[in-house]
């Protein structure tokens, strides 16, 4: 009888374990600003590969152009990640970029020429401005390591983008 108790017992202490163990895999340690950085990061990368699809098409000058092309690259491949962490956490991401976002896009591609080139560094050195606020914001806020790894990951990037941006608007 004692065998049998003893048996049932560890029985039901691995099922508990186990369903513990399932539940902390499934129910990922994400608060609100995790949330919040994985649509911000998504919608920057959607803009951003639009942004850098209009400069291979509209830029006046092979800089722009190559920018775009490495916008476009770079950016997809982030964008990549922040899906696939932001389904495995069950995130709905938005379908577009913001309104805002897409006013720029419209505000900036109505230019040509040297004033397209203009209007294009600004524009992304601000945007690739705000996606470092976003991650430092992730850092120091959220909960999620896995989320705060993709700001982490996303920040030498962004940097680099911003340092060349910056450079061929010659700031």
């Amino acid at each position: 009888m004692f065998k049998r108790i003893t048996v049932v017992l560890i029985a039901v202490a691995v099922a508990l374990l186990s369903s513990a163990t399932a539940g902390a895999l499934t129910q990922p340690d994400l608060n609100e600003q995790d949330r919040e950085f994985l649509r911000k990061a998504h919608r920057s990368n959607l803009a951003e590969i639009q942004a850098g699809q209009a400069a291979q098409e509209k830029g006046a000058s092979a800089t722009v152009r190559d920018l775009g092309a490495k916008i476009v690259t770079d950016h997809t491949k982030l964008d990549r990640e922040v899906r696939r962490v932001a389904e495995q956490m069950g995130v709905d991401l938005p379908k577009r970029p913001s309104a805002d976002q897409r006013r720029e896009l419209e505000r900036v591609t109505a230019q040509s020429g040297k004033e397209f080139d203009r209007a294009w560094l600004a524009a992304q050195i601000a945007g690739h401005h705000r996606s470092l606020a976003n991650g430092a914001e992730e850092l120091q806020d959220g909960s999620s390591s896995e989320v705060k790894k993709l700001a982490r990951d996303a920040k030498p990037i962004v940097q680099t983008h911003l340092d060349m941006l910056q450079k061929a608007s010659g700031g």
